[in-house]
């Protein structure tokens, strides 16, 4: 494992010799733009693993994604090796076609200090909820980023991630879902605490929700990048593209529907990503991930 051979793959040519926020932050943007978060491998007959060493061949040497128990490890060890305070903690990702959060833990986030100040990072949400800067850990306070409005709620101990979104403009209605897009103006994202967390604790995660019949990632195939001025996403044989703040407070929001000879195309025109066993797509579930 190579720290520059991990910035050749996000094509990160900045300095490094200082460990302060400006340089998080160039670090953690080139991450999301340049590595997928992905399932695929469960729709190729693969495992997903939680070896660290596995995880950056397979996200650096083979130019893949992953999911947030990758990308978030890959990132805490890049943050560890350049000298940041860095703590794995654990969250439970909202669900709202139930309106609750998990049961237990299926998230994988990162706590960093810096001075007197505590930030979270988190490069392995994707879709349209991931965060393209590090959040400052404080309770209340609206911090605006291209996305949307993120901000975080403590209470008791327990802190809450949301976001506010922008009205989306679909043109091409036909193939959009009918689900509650123009209702829903903000989005809880997931709840975590501030104990410190091992990769081993998100083992039996890891393994349920690559096998479990219900399982989003068993039920969906997945694969979103977040762009210059957006995010694209792949799931199932739905290709999304989403300019963010397009116009009036407003995303734009391109939607197609893939034809099977077409999406192995997609995936390395607009990923990046070529896959070394037959991909299956599926999207069963009615969940939205918008």
């Amino acid at each position: 494992m190579d720290i520059k051979e991990y910035f050749a793959r996000i094509s990160y040519r900045g300095s490094y010799d200082k460990p302060d926020l400006a340089t998080l932050t160039d670090i953690f943007q080139h991450h999301i733009r340049a590595v997928p978060f992905e399932n695929l491998s469960i729709h190729c007959g693969e495992s997903i693993e939680l070896d660290l060493e596995a995880t950056y061949k397979k996200i650096v040497r083979k130019k893949r994604g992953g999911w947030c128990m990758e990308n978030n490890h890959l990132l805490s060890w890049v943050l560890t090796t350049l000298g940041y305070d860095v703590t794995l903690l654990g969250s439970k990702v909202y669900v709202p076609e139930y309106d609750t959060y998990a049961d237990e833990i299926d998230h994988l986030l990162l706590k960093v200090e810096l001075g007197d100040k505590s930030y979270i990072v988190d490069g392995g949400f994707g879709m349209a909820y991931q965060m393209w800067q590090p959040m400052e850990l404080t309770s209340g306070p609206d911090q605006p980023q291209t996305p949307g409005v993120f901000r975080f709620l403590e209470e008791s101990g327990v802190w809450y991630l949301e976001k506010v979104k922008r009205k989306q403009w679909v043109p091409n209605q036909s193939v959009s879902a009918s689900h509650n897009v123009e209702k829903e103006v903000c989005r809880r994202v997931y709840l975590f605490t501030l104990q410190p967390r091992d990769i081993e604790e998100f083992r039996a995660r890891n393994a349920h929700l690559q096998t479990a019949p219900d399982s989003l990632f068993v039920t969906k195939s997945i694969c979103s990048l977040q762009t210059a001025d957006g995010i694209r996403a792949l799931v199932g044989w739905k290709l999304t593209e989403i300019k963010y703040d397009y116009k009036d407070n407003m995303d734009l929001v391109e939607i197609r529907i893939l034809a099977d000879e077409e999406v192995e195309k997609t995936l390395k025109e607009k990923f990046n990503i070529t896959l070394d066993k037959k991909f299956v797509p599926i999207n069963t579930s009615r969940l939205s991930l918008f």
